[in-house]
Order: C-alpha cells, then sequence, then structure tokens
C-alpha cells in the first residue's frame, strides 16, 4: 500500500508538470502571431482571426498559478490544499469549456465565409493589383492557379500560373472547340478562342489545374484547429491531474486501516485495528 501511495504521488506530481507546461503553451500561442503569415492576408481582412485568443490569453497565466499551487500541495503532501488545488482546477475546466465552445461553430462557418470571398473577388485579373501580386506569389509556390479554379483568372492567365506541358500530350485536340480544356496530370491544356492571344497565353497554353483556394483554407484553418488542440489537451491533463489530487487528497477514506491480529486460547484469530500513535 505504501509503494502504491508514493507511485500515485509520483504520478500527481508529473501530471501537474504537464499541466503547467500546457498552460505556458496557451500563453505562448495566445501572444505569438501565427495569423501574420497567412498569404493575401489582405482577402480576409473582414474575416476572424482571433477567435481563442483570449480563451488562451487568460486561463494559461491562470494555469500555471494553478499548477504551481498544485505541485507543491503534492510534494507536501497537503491533503486539503490537493482538495482545494483540484476544486479550482475543475472550476477553470468548467470555464474553458464554456467560453472556448464556440470555436468549433466558427471553424464549421469559416469554409462558408471564405468561399463568399473567393466568389466577390473574382475574375482576378479585374481585382486590386495587391491581391494579384501577392495571389502570384502564392501560385508560384504551389504550383496553383486561381481562387477556386483556374477559369478564375477567365483566361487572362498570368505567367504563374503556366505550367511544363506533359511530355506525351493526348492524341486529340479538344481545344479546337471553344471553351474546351484537356487535362495532363497537374496542368491542363486550355484553348483561348473566345479571348485573343496574349503574351502570356497563346491559342494553346497549359495551366495549374489545382486551385489555390483549399492552400489558403488550410493556412486559415490551422490557427483554429492548433487552438482546439490546446484546449483539448488541457481538458484533458486537467482531468487526470483532478483525479489524481483528489484520489491523494481524500486518502483516509478509501485507504484500509492498519490492523493487527491476534490468536485466543480457543485458536480464534481476531482482526482489530492498530492503536492509532496520536
Amino acid at each position: 500500500m505504501a509503494r502504491c501511495r508514493s507511485y500515485l504521488r509520483g504520478l500527481s506530481i508529473c501530471v501537474t508538470v504537464l499541466l503547467m507546461a500546457s498552460g505556458v503553451v496557451m500563453i505562448g500561442v495566445g501572444f505569438s502571431s501565427i495569423d501574420g503569415n497567412i498569404p493575401v492576408a489582405e482577402l480576409f481582412d473582414q474575416l476572424s482571426s482571433s477567435d481563442g485568443l483570449l480563451v488562451l490569453q487568460v486561463f494559461g497565466p491562470v494555469t500555471v498559478i494553478l499548477s504551481i499551487l498544485g505541485i507543491c500541495a503534492a510534494t507536501l503532501d497537503a491533503k486539503r490544499l490537493l482538495l482545494v488545488f483540484s476544486a479550482l482546477i475543475f472550476v477553470e475546466f468548467v470555464a474553458v469549456m464554456v467560453v472556448a465552445s464556440p470555436l468549433v461553430q466558427v471553424q464549421a462557418q469559416m469554409d462558408s465565409e471564405v468561399d463568399e470571398v473567393f466568389l466577390n473577388v473574382t475574375p482576378l485579373h479585374r481585382a486590386e493589383r495587391y491581391i494579384q501580386t501577392e495571389l502570384n506569389k502564392l501560385q508560384n509556390s504551389d504550383s496553383c492557379c486561381g481562387l477556386r479554379k483556374f477559369e478564375d483568372w477567365e483566361n487572362q492567365f498570368p505567367a504563374s500560373c503556366l505550367c511544363t506541358p506533359p511530355t506525351s500530350p493526348p492524341a486529340s485536340d479538344p481545344s479546337s472547340r471553344p471553351g474546351n480544356s484537356s487535362s495532363g496530370g497537374d496542368c491542363v491544356m486550355v484553348g483561348s478562342d473566345q479571348h485573343p492571344p496574349t503574351p502570356q497565353v497563346t491559342d494553346k497554353t497549359w495551366v495549374h489545374s489545382k486551385p489555390c483556394g483549399p492552400i489558403l483554407k488550410s493556412y486559415l484553418s490551422f490557427p483554429i484547429k492548433l487552438r482546439i488542440g490546446i484546449i483539448s489537451a488541457f481538458a484533458t491533463i486537467a482531468m487526470a491531474a483532478i483525479a489524481l489530487c483528489l484520489a491523494l487528497g481524500l486518502e483516509k477514506y478509501w485507504k484500509k486501516p492498519p490492523v493487527e491480529s491476534t490468536v485466543d486460547d480457543f485458536n480464534r484469530v481476531k482482526y482489530e485495528p492498530k492503536p492509532s500513535l496520536t
């Protein structure tokens, strides 16, 4: 029993240290500028990207302070302090779950709001110049073209959309028919029968078939997914810390009292609690 109690005490200290580490991570992510790395960020100025930041900024320091209290209580084996720590962490756990629950709904609404932004900015060749410049950088780095599809440029393709055609072109030439395109792996051949040739676009042009929209969506959703992941990790560690510290704090209710056995004159064994030294 003494060895089990020693293991339980050591485990509670380790879990409380993990809880403090999660609080430090919450502080770091809460005050960092991850959103500044989103390509073409000007497109999404009207979208709120700070959801969940306040949760991390407020509850991160609270978690660190309470974890220090819990480590001290477990190290000193202070029963009442362990119970106080468990109660405070439980209150914080409930508060975090209530405040952070809208993050899941925000993530679900993000796709529809971003699609509406993409629709409003097309056709891309008429978009503002700085948006075209930033989008060209993304198209060059990720080999994509357009936001929802390459037709967002309306055959006014910039050089960043062009790609190397496959070595073996298709047997038929569908570009002779207006508005048609031929796929070649990651590239697609487009015809400009409906538009006059430009220096970048001739009568047969290969462009990237992959749109840039999903890439931008992944950049936008990453901060929210990261905050949800950190809060989920905090919730898991907090529940484990509460359970372990409660087990230590309420030890007298589950620990079997020491007993001593005696044998009477009739060879009967009697078990009686050992008298307390106090």
